[in-house]
């Protein structure tokens, strides 16, 4: 089969990575794809959202199965878009329609749908500039921290935690009135403020029946212990030693299932990955939040985990038989450290050389944000997050020493991560 990835990050590059293995792959292109991307299938200079240039790719390469790694073509519509055409509505999308898709697009839509199928997360409410003073006053009747969220797509960065009272009303204007997120924070969500610890869940589905992938836990934050400015992740470990298996039955009881046939029951049809946000509070599992799409930098800790064909499984929701298929993974650890850009999340230098890549040893690279300078045969940093260093051990400490000591063969200038994944598991384990 010819096989079509849209998207450029660290999670392409896994999903890439764990596509080319498949037999039943004649040809990967990853549109637009990265430096790492390019060594194991053919990078395509296209625009994920650009529609038309994306089928008339399609058409030209006999394209069989279109993945969509990131979530903007797919609260855009790009499945709608292809179901709409007769000559694409055949070819199978990795991905949900764009109804579907606002579990994503919208935390306020998201937000509803667990409300009306029993799905346990946080007490919130909503708020724009016609009920702003009320959001106020929401903030004064609940306890800190404040948890202010954009209602639309903000690249993982529309969450907002803070603790003084003051600040958070003035973040609430700066977000609805002025813009902070752009449309995104148009409309805010307030919630309740959840004290556990997080940790990241994924299912791929057909619509009626769902595989569950392995479980990871990611970091977020750009400092040591979680302290810092929020990134799109600075590195994920999988399995989460606390999310044992009456704990995982759990989520998949009051969460999952529900969730499944909730879009059933919202004729929401759902072909794709659904990445669920949980926040663990004692024994019971809270959604955050839900994503459309695999996590990053989660999917670089938990695709290299999985045994079975993942051509196979999408061929499968395709089919719409992936009740037929078995999911197999590999019980080692694996862990994931992020190396970013020197400023990131702020503001960053790009093309800085990276070297070192060639002395790593029984591991992984998974690169995000480089490009490849093809005159001079040089890859470079070209983003804020720019390669996951991917390792595995037969405990977490063993998976996170392996990683650590492959992260100190690649340099380039300004290079940061975080020395201190897993910091917070033991006394969670």
């Amino acid at each position: 089969m010819n096989i079509l990835l849209l998207g450029s990050g660290g999670r392409e590059h896994a999903l890439a990575w764990k596509i080319a293995q498949s037999p039943k792959t004649d040809q990967l292109f990853i549109a637009p794809g990265n430096a790492g991307t390019a060594s194991v299938g053919t990078n395509i200079p296209l625009d994920a959202t650009q529609f038309e240039s994306i089928k008339l790719f399609v058409v030209e390469n006999d394209i069989d199965i279109v993945a969509v790694g990131p979530e903007a073509p797919l609260v855009n519509g790009i499945h709608d878009y292809f179901l709409d055409d007769p000559v694409l509505q055949n070819i199978t999308v990795i991905g949900p329609q764009k109804a579907s898709a606002m579990l994503e697009g919208s935390k306020c839509f998201a937000k509803e749908f667990m409300q009306r199928h029993g799905i346990p997360t946080a007490t919130y409410k909503s708020f724009n500039d016609g009920n702003l003073e009320e959001g106020y006053v929401f903030l004064e009747q609940i306890n800190p921290p404040y948890v202010l969220k954009a209602d639309g797509l903000a690249a993982g960065k529309g969450v907002l935690i803070m603790d003084n009272l003051q600040k958070a009303k003035e973040t609430l204007t700066e977000m609805i009135n002025g813009a902070k997120f752009g449309e995104a924070s148009s409309t805010v969500v307030i919630e309740e403020f959840l004290k556990g610890i997080e940790l990241s869940v994924f299912v791929l589905t057909d619509g009626l029946s769902y595989k569950i992938f392995p479980e990871a836990k990611d970091y977020k934050r750009i400092g040591e212990a979680d302290t810092g400015l929020n990134t799109g992740g600075m590195g994920s470990i999988s399995p989460v030693p606390f999310a044992c298996e009456k704990f995982m039955q759990k989520v998949e009881n009051e969460i999952i299932i529900p969730t499944i046939e909730g879009l059933q029951q919202d004729n929401l049809p759902y072909k794709g990955f659904i990445f669920f946000g949980l926040m663990k509070v004692d024994d019971q599992a809270y959604v955050i939040e839900y994503n459309c799409r695999m996590g990053d930098p989660e999917a670089e800790s938990v695709i290299p985990r999985l045994k079975s064909d993942l051509v196979e499984l999408f061929e499968a929701v395709g089919n719409n038989n992936l009740d037929s298929t078995t999911l197999e993974i590999d019980e080692r650890y694996a862990t994931s450290v992020m190396l970013v850009s020197g400023g990131y999340p702020e503001s960053y230098e790009k093309g800085k050389i990276i070297e070192g890549t060639g002395n790593v040893s029984n591991c992984i690279l998974f690169h995000a944000g480089t490009s490849l300078d093809v005159e001079k045969d040089e890859i470079k940093t070209s983003g804020g997050r720019v390669i996951a260093v991917t390792a595995f051990g037969n405990s977490m400490d063993e998976a996170l020493q392996n990683t650590y000591v492959n992260v100190e063969h690649i340099h380039f200038e300004g290079k940061y991560y975080r020395h201190d994944l897993g910091f917070d598991l033991h006394t969670n384990s």
